[in-house]
C-alpha cells in the first residue's frame, strides 16, 4: 500500500485563502501535501466548478457564482464530449479552472512520503447541480451513468499526473453528499445507489478513497473497496466507533483511516488544545481496541488531519492555519508516544 500511515498528517483541500502562495505553503507544511481549492480566490477554484469542467450541459455564471444544468445543452454538447472521451487532456483540470493545481504540479515533491489530489464525487455533484426543472441531475437515469463515468475519468487522469510527481500519490473523492444518499428523502433507491457506487469505485484506479465530514452509512462505506477513508471524528467519533466490526474488516484488508480531529471553526478551535484532542482521539481508539481491533495495526494504518474545511471564520485563514500547525504538533506528540518518531 503506497499510502503511508503511522499518524502522519494531511488535510482537506478547501481553504479560505485568497493568496495562492500562502495556501500552498500551508498545504506543504503537512507530511502529505495536496493542492488547495480556493473558492474565495475565484469561482473557478470552487470544488463543484472544477468538477464541472467540460461536463456537457453545464451553465456556469461566474458573475453570480452559480452552476446549473440544461438538458437541451447536454444533448447539444454530448456528441462532442463523446468524441474526446479517450483524450486525457479533456478530463484534466485546466489552468483556468485551477491556478493552484498547476502550481502544485510544478513543485518537486518526490521526497514526500506521499502526495494527494481530490475531485468532487458524483453523488455530491449530482445532488447539488440542478437542471432546468430544479431537479438534481443525480436523479436523472439518463444523465447519472454518464456522470459517474465522466467523474471516474477525471479522477484517473489527475491521479496519473500526480503519480508522475510522487509514486505514492493518491486521491480523495470528496463526497459530503453521501450522508444523504440512503435517506428516505433522497429519491434514490438503496440497492440502485449502492450498485452505482460500487461500479463507480471499480472504475477508479488505486489508490482510491473518500473524504466526507458528515455521517453516512458507515457500513456501506467501510465495506466498499476503498484504500483510504477520511472523516471528521472530532464531531462524529462516537458514532463511527460504533461500527467496530466494519472498521476491523476494513483495516484487516489494508485500508487507511484519516482521523479528522483538530477543529477548524473559530469557536471550537479556541477551546481546543493538544492534550484534550489527544485524549478524545485515544478514547475513540480505546473503544475500538475493546471491541477487538488491534491498536498497533490501526495506528500503522492511520493518518491525522484537521476535522473539516472552513470558509466562514471571522479571521479568514488564520484559524485554519493554526489548525494545520496543531495537527502537526499533535502528530508529533502521538508518534513519539506510540513509537513512530
Amino acid at each position: 500500500m503506497p499510502i503511508p500511515g503511522k499518524l502522519l498528517t494531511t488535510a482537506m483541500a478547501v481553504m479560505p485563502h485568497i493568496d495562492v502562495d500562502q495556501a500552498l505553503n500551508a498545504a506543504l507544511s503537512l507530511d502529505i501535501p495536496f493542492w488547495p481549492q480556493l473558492p474565495n480566490y475565484n469561482y473557478y477554484e470552487d470544488m463543484y466548478v472544477q468538477a464541472s469542467e467540460h461536463f456537457p450541459g453545464i451553465l456556469l455564471d461566474l458573475e453570480n457564482r452559480t452552476l446549473r444544468f440544461s438538458l437541451d445543452k447536454f444533448i447539444e454538447e454530448f456528441e462532442a464530449a463523446q468524441a474526446r472521451f479517450d483524450d486525457p487532456a479533456y478530463f484534466d483540470i485546466s489552468p483556468t479552472y485551477s491556478v493552484v493545481y498547476h502550481r502544485f504540479l510544478e513543485l518537486d515533491l518526490s521526497d514526500r512520503p506521499a502526495i494527494r489530489g481530490q475531485l468532487e464525487g458524483p453523488i455530491s455533484f449530482g445532488f447539488n447541480i440542478l437542471d432546468q426543472d430544479e431537479r438534481p441531475i443525480l436523479f436523472d437515469d439518463t444523465i447519472r451513468p454518464f456522470m459517474f463515468e465522466f467523474m471516474a475519468k477525471r479522477i484517473n487522469v489527475q491521479l496519473k499526473r500526480l503519480k508522475e510527481q510522487n509514486t505514492n500519490a493518491f486521491m480523495f473523492v470528496d463526497e459530503p453528499g453521501l450522508q444523504f444518499l440512503f435517506s428516505a428523502m433522497s429519491g434514490y433507491e438503496d440497492h440502485k445507489a449502492k450498485k452505482d457506487m460500487d461500479d463507480f469505485f471499480a472504475m477508479i484506479e488505486r489508490p482510491r478513497g473518500v473524504h466526507l465530514c458528515g455521517n453516512p452509512d458507515w457500513d456501506f462505506l467501510l465495506n466498499t473497496d476503498l484504500d483510504v477513508l477520511s472523516l471528521d471524528v472530532f464531531s462524529n467519533g462516537e458514532i463511527f466507533a460504533s461500527y467496530a466490526n466494519s472498521i476491523k474488516r476494513y483495516l484487516m484488508r489494508g485500508g487507511i483511516l484519516v482521523w479528522g480531529i483538530v477543529p477548524t471553526g473559530f469557536e471550537d478551535f479556541s477551546n481546543a488544545n493538544i492534550s484534550l484532542l489527544g485524549k478524545q482521539l485515544e478514547n475513540i481508539w480505546a473503544q475500538l481496541v475493546r471491541k477487538g481491533i488491534d491498536l498497533d495495526m490501526m495506528l500503522h494504518q492511520s493518518l491525522l488531519s484537521p476535522a473539516t474545511c472552513c470558509l466562514i471564520n471571522p479571521d479568514k485563514e488564520k484559524t485554519v492555519e493554526k489548525a494545520f500547525t496543531m495537527i502537526n504538533e499533535l502528530s508529533e506528540f502521538l508518534r513519539k508516544k506510540h513509537g513512530f518518531a
